[in-house]
Protein backbone atom coordinates (compact mmCIF):
# COMPACT_ATOMS: atom_id res chain seq x y z
CA UNK A 1 0.00 0.00 0.00
CA UNK A 2 1.57 3.38 -1.11
CA UNK A 3 1.99 5.13 2.03
CA UNK A 4 0.42 9.00 2.34
CA UNK A 5 -2.51 8.20 0.06
CA UNK A 6 -5.66 7.98 1.59
CA UNK A 7 -7.73 4.39 0.45
CA UNK A 8 -11.11 5.97 0.16
CA UNK A 9 -14.07 3.71 -1.24
CA UNK A 10 -14.70 3.13 -4.49
CA UNK A 11 -16.87 5.91 -6.31
CA UNK A 12 -18.49 5.35 -9.30
CA UNK A 13 -20.92 8.52 -9.18
CA UNK A 14 -22.07 11.51 -7.73
CA UNK A 15 -25.21 13.19 -5.98
CA UNK A 16 -25.21 16.60 -6.25
CA UNK A 17 -28.27 19.11 -5.40
CA UNK A 18 -27.65 22.17 -7.72
CA UNK A 19 -24.69 22.29 -10.42
CA UNK A 20 -22.42 24.22 -11.53
CA UNK A 21 -22.97 27.41 -13.84
CA UNK A 22 -21.51 29.77 -16.10
CA UNK A 23 -22.84 33.37 -15.21
CA UNK A 24 -20.99 37.23 -16.24
CA UNK A 25 -17.53 34.58 -17.65
CA UNK A 26 -17.67 32.93 -14.29
CA UNK A 27 -18.45 29.37 -12.92
CA UNK A 28 -20.67 29.71 -10.14
CA UNK A 29 -22.72 26.95 -8.03
CA UNK A 30 -26.42 26.79 -8.37
CA UNK A 31 -28.32 25.12 -6.29
CA UNK A 32 -31.78 22.79 -6.81
CA UNK A 33 -34.96 21.67 -5.10
CA UNK A 34 -34.03 17.92 -5.96
CA UNK A 35 -31.24 15.45 -6.54
CA UNK A 36 -29.66 14.27 -9.40
CA UNK A 37 -27.27 11.21 -10.08
CA UNK A 38 -24.42 11.72 -12.07
CA UNK A 39 -21.39 10.00 -13.73
CA UNK A 40 -17.93 10.96 -12.69
CA UNK A 41 -17.48 12.02 -16.50
CA UNK A 42 -18.08 15.68 -17.59
CA UNK A 43 -19.47 17.11 -20.96
CA UNK A 44 -19.00 20.63 -22.02
CA UNK A 45 -18.79 21.65 -18.73
CA UNK A 46 -21.69 19.40 -16.89
CA UNK A 47 -21.92 16.13 -15.70
CA UNK A 48 -23.18 13.92 -17.65
CA UNK A 49 -25.92 11.78 -15.81
CA UNK A 50 -25.81 8.28 -14.69
CA UNK A 51 -28.31 6.01 -16.10
CA UNK A 52 -29.82 5.40 -12.42
CA UNK A 53 -31.18 9.17 -12.76
CA UNK A 54 -33.86 8.50 -15.45
CA UNK A 55 -34.74 4.86 -13.57
CA UNK A 56 -35.22 6.55 -10.37
CA UNK A 57 -37.49 9.31 -11.53
CA UNK A 58 -39.67 6.28 -13.47
CA UNK A 59 -39.48 4.58 -10.46
CA UNK A 60 -40.52 7.60 -8.45
CA UNK A 61 -44.16 7.56 -9.79
CA UNK A 62 -44.86 3.86 -9.31
CA UNK A 63 -46.26 3.07 -5.51
CA UNK A 64 -43.13 1.80 -3.82
CA UNK A 65 -41.31 1.11 -7.14
CA UNK A 66 -37.94 -0.65 -7.72
CA UNK A 67 -35.62 0.40 -10.00
CA UNK A 68 -36.35 -0.57 -13.43
CA UNK A 69 -34.34 0.72 -16.12
CA UNK A 70 -35.68 0.93 -19.93
CA UNK A 71 -39.10 1.67 -19.06
CA UNK A 72 -40.67 3.97 -21.21
CA UNK A 73 -42.34 7.27 -19.67
CA UNK A 74 -45.93 7.35 -18.63
CA UNK A 75 -48.02 10.43 -20.20
CA UNK A 76 -50.16 12.72 -18.33
CA UNK A 77 -53.38 11.91 -17.37
CA UNK A 78 -55.75 12.54 -20.44
CA UNK A 79 -53.17 12.10 -23.05
CA UNK A 80 -53.45 8.65 -24.73
CA UNK A 81 -50.33 7.12 -26.35
CA UNK A 82 -49.64 6.19 -29.83
CA UNK A 83 -51.28 2.63 -29.28
CA UNK A 84 -54.01 3.43 -27.05
CA UNK A 85 -55.05 6.32 -29.59
CA UNK A 86 -55.02 4.20 -32.47
CA UNK A 87 -57.06 1.11 -31.59
CA UNK A 88 -59.36 3.13 -29.44
CA UNK A 89 -60.35 5.27 -32.25
CA UNK A 90 -60.65 2.15 -34.63
CA UNK A 91 -63.17 1.02 -32.36
CA UNK A 92 -65.23 3.51 -32.62
CA UNK A 93 -64.94 3.52 -36.40
CA UNK A 94 -65.83 -0.20 -36.39
CA UNK A 95 -68.97 0.76 -34.28
CA UNK A 96 -70.24 3.56 -36.57
CA UNK A 97 -70.98 0.85 -39.40
CA UNK A 98 -69.73 0.62 -43.09
CA UNK A 99 -68.98 4.43 -44.37
CA UNK A 100 -68.38 5.68 -48.16
CA UNK A 101 -64.63 5.50 -49.58
CA UNK A 102 -64.18 8.88 -48.92
CA UNK A 103 -65.10 8.73 -46.10
CA UNK A 104 -62.44 5.67 -45.18
CA UNK A 105 -59.58 7.67 -46.67
CA UNK A 106 -60.77 10.51 -44.21
CA UNK A 107 -60.94 8.18 -41.39
CA UNK A 108 -57.95 6.23 -42.17
CA UNK A 109 -55.57 10.26 -42.32
CA UNK A 110 -57.44 10.72 -38.67
CA UNK A 111 -56.32 7.86 -37.64
CA UNK A 112 -52.98 8.40 -38.56
CA UNK A 113 -52.74 11.96 -37.53
CA UNK A 114 -53.80 10.58 -34.08
CA UNK A 115 -51.03 8.04 -34.13
CA UNK A 116 -49.06 10.97 -34.38
CA UNK A 117 -50.32 13.51 -32.22
CA UNK A 118 -50.61 10.92 -29.67
CA UNK A 119 -54.32 12.51 -28.50
CA UNK A 120 -57.45 13.16 -30.66
CA UNK A 121 -59.79 16.14 -30.90
CA UNK A 122 -63.55 15.27 -30.09
CA UNK A 123 -64.50 15.63 -34.14
CA UNK A 124 -62.33 12.88 -34.38
CA UNK A 125 -64.05 10.86 -31.52
CA UNK A 126 -67.35 11.59 -33.35
CA UNK A 127 -65.95 9.96 -36.88
CA UNK A 128 -66.93 13.70 -38.36
CA UNK A 129 -64.27 14.99 -39.02
CA UNK A 130 -63.91 16.70 -42.86
CA UNK A 131 -61.03 16.63 -45.74
CA UNK A 132 -60.24 20.24 -44.02
CA UNK A 133 -59.63 19.52 -40.28
CA UNK A 134 -57.76 16.29 -41.37
CA UNK A 135 -55.38 18.50 -42.99
CA UNK A 136 -55.44 20.93 -40.89
CA UNK A 137 -55.12 18.33 -37.95
CA UNK A 138 -52.26 16.42 -39.79
CA UNK A 139 -50.19 20.14 -40.40
CA UNK A 140 -50.70 20.66 -36.81
CA UNK A 141 -49.95 17.29 -35.31
CA UNK A 142 -46.56 17.93 -36.09
CA UNK A 143 -46.12 20.56 -33.43
CA UNK A 144 -46.03 18.75 -29.95
CA UNK A 145 -48.46 20.14 -27.45
CA UNK A 146 -47.31 20.65 -23.93
CA UNK A 147 -50.02 18.41 -22.24
CA UNK A 148 -48.19 15.53 -24.81
CA UNK A 149 -44.94 16.40 -23.41
CA UNK A 150 -44.55 14.13 -20.13
CA UNK A 151 -43.08 15.90 -17.18
CA UNK A 152 -39.84 15.39 -15.61
CA UNK A 153 -40.54 14.21 -12.29
CA UNK A 154 -38.59 15.89 -9.48
CA UNK A 155 -35.93 12.73 -7.73
CA UNK A 156 -36.28 13.61 -4.06
CA UNK A 157 -35.85 10.51 -2.50
CA UNK A 158 -33.44 7.81 -3.22
CA UNK A 159 -33.43 4.21 -2.54
CA UNK A 160 -29.53 3.39 -0.69
CA UNK A 161 -27.74 1.55 1.83
CA UNK A 162 -24.22 2.42 3.38
CA UNK A 163 -21.36 0.05 3.29
CA UNK A 164 -19.91 0.13 6.30
CA UNK A 165 -21.63 -0.55 10.38
CA UNK A 166 -19.18 2.40 11.76
CA UNK A 167 -21.16 6.13 10.95
CA UNK A 168 -17.72 7.63 10.97
CA UNK A 169 -16.81 5.56 8.40
CA UNK A 170 -19.64 6.44 5.85
CA UNK A 171 -19.80 10.27 6.24
CA UNK A 172 -16.39 11.79 6.86
CA UNK A 173 -17.34 15.76 7.86
CA UNK A 174 -14.21 18.23 8.82
CA UNK A 175 -13.61 21.64 8.56
CA UNK A 176 -11.66 22.42 5.75
CA UNK A 177 -9.92 25.10 4.05
CA UNK A 178 -8.75 25.41 0.40
CA UNK A 179 -6.44 26.86 -1.44
CA UNK A 180 -7.83 28.01 -4.48
CA UNK A 181 -4.47 29.14 -6.27
CA UNK A 182 -3.66 25.39 -6.37
CA UNK A 183 -6.90 23.42 -5.26
CA UNK A 184 -5.61 21.61 -2.39
CA UNK A 185 -6.18 21.15 1.26
CA UNK A 186 -4.56 23.51 3.26
CA UNK A 187 -6.24 22.69 6.75
CA UNK A 188 -8.61 20.22 7.82
CA UNK A 189 -10.23 19.86 11.35
CA UNK A 190 -12.65 18.58 13.74
CA UNK A 191 -13.16 21.10 16.03
CA UNK A 192 -10.17 20.01 18.83
CA UNK A 193 -7.18 19.06 16.49
CA UNK A 194 -6.24 20.06 12.71
CA UNK A 195 -3.70 19.08 10.02
CA UNK A 196 -1.87 22.44 8.40
CA UNK A 197 0.39 22.85 5.70
CA UNK A 198 2.83 25.44 6.68
CA UNK A 199 6.29 26.11 6.04
CA UNK A 200 7.76 23.37 8.07
CA UNK A 201 5.76 21.13 5.82
CA UNK A 202 2.54 19.35 7.19
CA UNK A 203 1.87 19.94 11.28
CA UNK A 204 -0.40 18.92 13.74
CA UNK A 205 -2.23 21.81 15.50
CA UNK A 206 -4.91 22.85 17.72
CA UNK A 207 -8.08 23.52 15.98
CA UNK A 208 -10.63 25.82 17.45
CA UNK A 209 -13.10 25.97 14.49
CA UNK A 210 -13.42 28.43 12.02
CA UNK A 211 -15.49 30.89 14.01
CA UNK A 212 -12.57 31.52 16.43
CA UNK A 213 -9.58 31.19 14.22
CA UNK A 214 -8.11 33.87 12.40
CA UNK A 215 -5.84 31.28 9.60
CA UNK A 216 -9.13 30.05 7.95
CA UNK A 217 -11.37 33.12 8.72
CA UNK A 218 -13.62 33.34 5.56
CA UNK A 219 -12.22 30.19 4.05
CA UNK A 220 -12.88 27.62 6.14
CA UNK A 221 -15.87 25.21 6.00
CA UNK A 222 -17.83 22.12 6.93
CA UNK A 223 -17.18 19.98 4.51
CA UNK A 224 -18.59 16.22 4.54
CA UNK A 225 -18.96 13.62 2.22
CA UNK A 226 -21.07 10.19 2.43
CA UNK A 227 -20.83 7.05 0.56
CA UNK A 228 -23.94 5.25 -0.17
CA UNK A 229 -25.18 2.30 -2.53
CA UNK A 230 -27.71 2.68 -4.84
CA UNK A 231 -29.10 -0.67 -6.29
CA UNK A 232 -27.10 -3.72 -6.28
CA UNK A 233 -25.22 -3.88 -9.26
CA UNK A 234 -21.78 -3.00 -7.57
CA UNK A 235 -22.42 -3.58 -3.57
CA UNK A 236 -18.87 -2.02 -2.79
CA UNK A 237 -19.35 0.85 -5.62
CA UNK A 238 -20.66 4.29 -4.21
CA UNK A 239 -22.22 6.71 -4.75
CA UNK A 240 -20.35 10.15 -3.31
CA UNK A 241 -23.01 13.15 -1.65
CA UNK A 242 -20.66 16.69 -1.13
CA UNK A 243 -21.77 19.25 1.19
CA UNK A 244 -20.83 22.29 2.63
CA UNK A 245 -24.30 22.61 4.42
CA UNK A 246 -23.99 22.41 7.76
CA UNK A 247 -27.78 21.48 7.92
CA UNK A 248 -26.97 18.69 5.68
CA UNK A 249 -23.70 17.34 7.90
CA UNK A 250 -25.75 17.92 11.32
CA UNK A 251 -28.67 15.93 10.43
CA UNK A 252 -26.86 13.10 8.24
CA UNK A 253 -24.56 12.41 11.59
CA UNK A 254 -27.39 12.26 13.65
CA UNK A 255 -29.00 10.04 11.14
CA UNK A 256 -26.20 7.41 11.07
CA UNK A 257 -25.45 7.46 14.88
CA UNK A 258 -29.05 6.72 15.59
CA UNK A 259 -29.87 4.27 13.15
CA UNK A 260 -26.49 2.32 14.26
CA UNK A 261 -27.87 2.27 17.40
CA UNK A 262 -30.94 1.08 17.28
CA UNK A 263 -30.52 -1.76 14.92
CA UNK A 264 -28.30 -3.16 17.04
CA UNK A 265 -25.02 -1.93 15.16
CA UNK A 266 -26.61 -3.45 11.62
CA UNK A 267 -26.25 0.27 9.87
CA UNK A 268 -24.55 -1.59 6.64
CA UNK A 269 -28.03 -3.95 6.36
CA UNK A 270 -30.41 -1.15 6.84
CA UNK A 271 -33.09 -0.28 4.01
CA UNK A 272 -32.45 3.56 3.63
CA UNK A 273 -33.55 6.43 1.55
CA UNK A 274 -31.64 9.86 1.08
CA UNK A 275 -34.49 12.31 1.44
CA UNK A 276 -34.19 16.16 0.46
CA UNK A 277 -35.92 18.53 3.13
CA UNK A 278 -36.68 21.89 3.27
CA UNK A 279 -36.39 24.94 5.25
CA UNK A 280 -36.36 28.74 6.17
CA UNK A 281 -34.26 30.47 8.23
CA UNK A 282 -33.49 34.17 8.72
CA UNK A 283 -30.38 33.73 7.17
CA UNK A 284 -31.89 32.64 4.29
CA UNK A 285 -34.34 35.62 4.27
CA UNK A 286 -36.99 33.31 4.72
CA UNK A 287 -36.78 31.42 1.34
CA UNK A 288 -36.27 27.80 1.26
CA UNK A 289 -33.06 25.77 1.13
CA UNK A 290 -32.76 22.47 0.94
CA UNK A 291 -30.66 20.46 2.80
CA UNK A 292 -30.72 16.21 2.77
CA UNK A 293 -31.76 13.67 5.51
CA UNK A 294 -31.37 10.01 5.87
CA UNK A 295 -34.67 7.77 6.75
CA UNK A 296 -36.29 4.61 6.54
CA UNK A 297 -37.20 3.54 3.03
CA UNK A 298 -40.57 4.31 2.07
CA UNK A 299 -43.42 1.68 2.40
CA UNK A 300 -41.30 0.21 5.97
CA UNK A 301 -41.70 0.98 9.29
CA UNK A 302 -38.74 1.49 11.44
CA UNK A 303 -39.59 -1.93 13.29
CA UNK A 304 -39.44 -3.71 9.42
CA UNK A 305 -36.30 -2.11 8.67
CA UNK A 306 -34.83 -3.02 11.68
CA UNK A 307 -35.91 -6.68 11.08
CA UNK A 308 -34.86 -6.54 7.43
CA UNK A 309 -31.54 -5.40 8.82
CA UNK A 310 -30.82 -8.13 10.73
CA UNK A 311 -32.26 -11.07 8.51
CA UNK A 312 -29.41 -9.27 5.97
CA UNK A 313 -26.94 -9.89 8.46
CA UNK A 314 -27.30 -13.18 9.05
CA UNK A 315 -27.39 -14.11 5.06
CA UNK A 316 -24.41 -12.11 5.07
CA UNK A 317 -23.04 -14.09 7.69
CA UNK A 318 -23.72 -17.44 6.39
CA UNK A 319 -22.26 -16.70 3.25
CA UNK A 320 -19.30 -15.67 4.48
CA UNK A 321 -19.18 -11.78 4.13
CA UNK A 322 -17.14 -10.56 6.62
CA UNK A 323 -18.63 -6.87 7.62
CA UNK A 324 -16.36 -6.57 10.26
CA UNK A 325 -12.96 -7.05 8.39
CA UNK A 326 -14.55 -4.31 5.98
CA UNK A 327 -14.97 -1.75 8.48
CA UNK A 328 -11.35 -2.56 9.45
CA UNK A 329 -9.78 -2.14 5.92
CA UNK A 330 -11.76 0.92 5.72
CA UNK A 331 -10.27 2.24 9.01
CA UNK A 332 -7.08 1.51 7.35
CA UNK A 333 -7.45 3.11 4.16
CA UNK A 334 -8.53 6.67 5.46
CA UNK A 335 -5.68 6.41 8.32
CA UNK A 336 -2.99 5.36 5.27
CA UNK A 337 -2.95 9.58 3.98
CA UNK A 338 -3.38 13.28 5.68
CA UNK A 339 -5.74 14.41 3.08
CA UNK A 340 -9.06 12.86 1.06
CA UNK A 341 -9.44 14.42 -1.75
CA UNK A 342 -7.10 13.70 -4.68
CA UNK A 343 -5.88 17.03 -6.49
CA UNK A 344 -7.71 16.58 -9.78
CA UNK A 345 -10.94 16.19 -7.45
CA UNK A 346 -10.13 19.66 -5.47
CA UNK A 347 -10.73 21.35 -8.79
CA UNK A 348 -14.10 20.56 -8.85
CA UNK A 349 -14.50 20.53 -5.18
CA UNK A 350 -13.13 24.02 -4.60
CA UNK A 351 -15.18 25.23 -7.89
CA UNK A 352 -19.05 23.66 -6.46
CA UNK A 353 -18.36 24.46 -3.32
CA UNK A 354 -15.84 27.44 -2.20
CA UNK A 355 -16.40 30.30 -4.88
CA UNK A 356 -14.23 32.76 -4.82
CA UNK A 357 -17.03 35.39 -3.55
CA UNK A 358 -16.86 33.79 -0.04
CA UNK A 359 -13.56 32.60 0.00
CA UNK A 360 -10.18 34.76 -0.34
CA UNK A 361 -9.17 35.05 -3.90
CA UNK A 362 -5.88 34.15 -3.49
CA UNK A 363 -2.97 33.53 -0.84
CA UNK A 364 -1.65 35.95 1.17
CA UNK A 365 1.20 38.00 0.41
CA UNK A 366 2.73 37.14 3.88
CA UNK A 367 2.24 33.69 3.29
CA UNK A 368 3.50 33.64 0.16
CA UNK A 369 7.01 34.84 1.04
CA UNK A 370 7.48 32.37 3.94
CA UNK A 371 5.62 29.10 2.53
CA UNK A 372 2.52 27.55 1.42
CA UNK A 373 0.04 29.11 3.95
CA UNK A 374 2.44 30.20 6.72
CA UNK A 375 1.47 30.12 9.68
CA UNK A 376 -0.30 32.95 11.59
CA UNK A 377 -1.61 34.58 8.15
CA UNK A 378 -4.92 35.47 8.03
CA UNK A 379 -7.49 35.47 4.74
CA UNK A 380 -9.47 38.52 4.42
CA UNK A 381 -12.90 38.10 1.80
CA UNK A 382 -13.79 41.18 0.38
CA UNK A 383 -16.43 42.50 2.51
CA UNK A 384 -14.55 41.08 5.90
CA UNK A 385 -17.38 39.35 7.53
CA UNK A 386 -17.16 35.48 8.16
CA UNK A 387 -19.65 33.28 6.72
CA UNK A 388 -18.47 29.42 7.25
CA UNK A 389 -22.27 27.81 6.39
CA UNK A 390 -23.35 29.78 3.25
Amino acid sequence: MIKGLMITPPVIGRIAIGKVVERNGKRLPEKDDEFTITTQVQSRGQWILHPLDEALRLAAGQPHGGIKEGLKPSLPDGVLNDAQGTSAHASSSADAGPSSPGESSRSSQTVQSAARAGRRSLKEKMGIANAGDAAGETATSTVPSPAATPARRKLRNIPVRVLFNDPDLNLRANYTLFDRTTARPVCVGDGENCKRVTSKGLESMPCPGPDACAFGKDGCKPYGRLNLVIGDSDELGSFVFRTTGFNSIRTLTARLQYFAAVSGGYLACMPLELKLRGKSTTQSHRSAIYYADLVVRTGLSLNAAIAQAKELAGQRLASGFDQTALDGAARLGYANGSFEDSPDEAAEIVEEFYPEESQASSVPATAKASGPWATGSQAKSRNGTHSPYQ
